[in-house]
Order: structure tokens, then sequence, then C-alpha cells
């Protein structure tokens, strides 16, 4: 079964720091683009940081200096480092994917999410 595994929220002071991890599973050929978005409660989900596969890098303006994005392709695993947590980053954080992976005997790419994670930081 393909899937996006995240780990790594909870809860930090302001000033603190996280990291969460999303590693892809299954019969991964390979993961494409990969992102972190996040969405806080009555807002709408938004693009955190984004990575392709050749290691190019976007970040949003509001966490811009603070964030790095990284990944790991012989793990299929992308990487949130956040340091000086805000109280308004607080938020579900959500991995996301595009993975090619093999189908019976061909192969498909599709677009995945995964379950999400609780960040929240405390002032």
């Amino acid at each position: 079964q393909v899937q996006l595994v995240e780990s790594g929220g909870g809860l930090v002071q302001a000033g603190g720091s996280l990291r969460l991890s999303c590693a892809a599973s299954g019969r991964i050929l390979r993961a494409n683009d990969m992102g972190w978005y996040r969405q806080a409660p009555g807002r709408q989900r938004e693009l955190v940081a984004g990575i392709s596969s050749t290691g190019s890098t976007t970040v949003a303006d509001s966490v811009k200096g603070r964030f790095t994005i990284s990944r790991d392709n012989a793990k299929n695993t992308v990487y949130l480092q956040m340091n000086s947590l805000k109280p308004e980053d607080t938020a579900v954080y959500y991995c996301n994917a595009g993975l090619t992976y093999w189908s019976s005997d061909y192969l498909r790419t599709v677009d995945y999410w995964g379950q999400g994670t609780q960040v929240t930081v405390s002032s």
C-alpha cells in the first residue's frame, strides 16, 4: 500500500524548534515534488515549503529564514526543520508528494497527502 507517514509534531514554546518527517512507503519507484502545507482553524490550507526531486526549494514568506525543507531521495523522505517557532505557526501540518509507483505491471504517478500532524506553539 502506497502512503505517506508523518511524524514529529507536538507542543513547543515560542522560540523553540521541531522537525517534521514524512516518509513514502510501498512499491515506490520515486518521489517527485514534495512539500509541506499547513491549515490553522478557520483558515485555508497553505503551502509552507516545497522541494523538487532535484532539490530546488520554495518557502513561504511567513516562514522564510526560520523553516528549512530538505529531502533524502534514497529514503523517499522529506523533512521540515522549524526554528524560532511562533504561536501563529500553530496548525495541522500535511505532507504532500507526487509518487511514482508500480501498480500491477505498470507505473502510476499519483498525488498523495499525509494524515497530518499537529504543531502547537505556546506563547
